[in-house]
């Protein structure tokens, strides 16, 4: 539930009986650009108003205490003799993070922190950056050194892959950090070079949540990333200059999809269009171009329905249940996939009853009754003052 800093800062003091600095993270939908980031491809997310905020202040000794209102569980744990892998719990995301600094640092102190959570989890709309990120502003604000934004957003990425054990690239992470309202991020994962990429106005996103949890830890999702690398070895043979699949061009895969097997002929096929298509998309929605952006977004989602394999049934219907209501500018799927949400394009005095409309849809289809967000995209993580 929404939490002002002071009512976040007074639960801290009774807690903890101490004054604490205050930090937050962003979730983040993605627009278009799905499963590009870990093949050193394009994205384009932008940062939403769910936070993850994290209250923190210096303990004497050397224990780190991890608390949420919301989420079972209290924990603490030696600074000196963390976890070396995740427990299970939702406190990993802050364990990682500890874990990854002090690793970098060698002097990560000692802390109480309180966390308050407002991305929905399981939706897709990356609940684990978010925590992540706010925990490491408030983790590295103990300490006395600055550290950039983007160079966070790499230990946060590091953390989820070495500790938490999700294979995840580096977007989630960097939008959250770096995320600007009224604005879209146009990502290259190689570089990290990015572009603001203006959301025409009069536009919200929609975003709609089937209520069906997926779990990136999974297995699903490194097999995905897996069959991305076998592919690398594949086009290897052929240019032995490509690196990633974001290196394989669509003459180069039209030459050689025929000797491929099939399963990894459809993974690289989509990694391979959904970059070219995250690149039209920047352009489309830069010139204001509407009905452009809403075709590359039906082909995004058809793609990871057929091709990439991610879709489910909750989501299939979602996507169909927004065609043909007023104001409906595109929508697909959009995070990990394996359920979650779909975000779309609604123009704005329309958004009230796109809401109403695609939940009756989807109800009167599935029996269940999804959450419906109506969003802006907002500014990154940063300490609250």
């Amino acid at each position: 539930m929404p939490m002002n800093s002071g009512e976040l800062a007074k639960r801290f003091e009774k807690r903890f009986a101490d004054h604490p600095r205050i930090f937050r993270a962003p979730g983040r939908v993605n627009l278009i650009g799905e499963h590009t980031d870990y093949n050193d491809g394009f994205v384009m997310p932008a940062a939403l108003a769910f936070s993850t905020y994290v209250a923190i202040a210096k303990r004497p000794d050397h224990k780190l205490l991890i608390y949420s209102e919301e989420l079972p569980g209290s924990f603490e744990f030696d600074i000196e003799h963390l976890p070396k892998q995740r427990i299970g719990k939702w406190c990993d995301y802050v364990l990682g993070v500890a874990s990854v600094l002090r690793k970098r640092t060698n002097q990560i102190h000692g802390a109480n922190l309180l966390v308050h959570g407002e991305v929905p989890i399981g939706a897709g709309l990356s609940s684990s950056a978010a925590f992540e990120v706010a925990s490491a502003l408030a983790l590295i604000s103990m300490e006395s050194r600055q550290v950039p934004l983007p160079e966070v957003a790499e230990i946060c990425r590091q953390a989820e892959n070495s500790f938490v054990g999700a294979r995840v690239g580096i977007m989630d992470q960097f939008v959250s950090c770096m995320g600007k309202a009224g604005h879209a991020l146009l990502l290259d994962c190689r570089s990290l070079d990015f572009q603001l990429v203006h959301i025409p106005a009069g536009i919200r996103l929609v975003v709609c949540n089937t209520m069906v949890k997926h779990d990136l830890a999974s297995g699903a999702y490194n097999t995905r990333r897996e069959e991305c690398e076998e592919g690398v070895r594949y086009f290897q043979k052929w240019n032995p200059a490509v690196r990633a699949l974001r290196d394989v061009s669509v003459q180069l895969l039209g030459r050689h999809l025929q000797e491929l097997p099939a399963t990894i002929a459809k993974r690289s096929t989509h990694v391979v269009r959904e970059n070219q298509r995250t690149l039209d998309a920047a352009h489309a929605l830069t010139a204001g171009d509407l009905d452009r952006m809403k075709k590359l977004m039906r082909d995004s989602h058809a793609s990871l329905r057929d091709l990439y394999e991610v879709s489910c049934r909750e989501l299939d219907i979602m996507v169909d249940a927004a065609e043909g209501l007023p104001g409906y500018c595109g929508g697909r799927m959009t995070g990990g996939g394996f359920g979650g949400c779909t975000v779309n394009l609604v123009r704005e005095e329309s958004a009230d009853d796109f809401a109403q409309a695609i939940a009756e849809r989807y109800r009167q289809r599935t029996g269940t009754n999804p959450d419906v967000y109506l969003c802006t995209a907002e500014d990154g993580a940063g300490e609250v003052t």
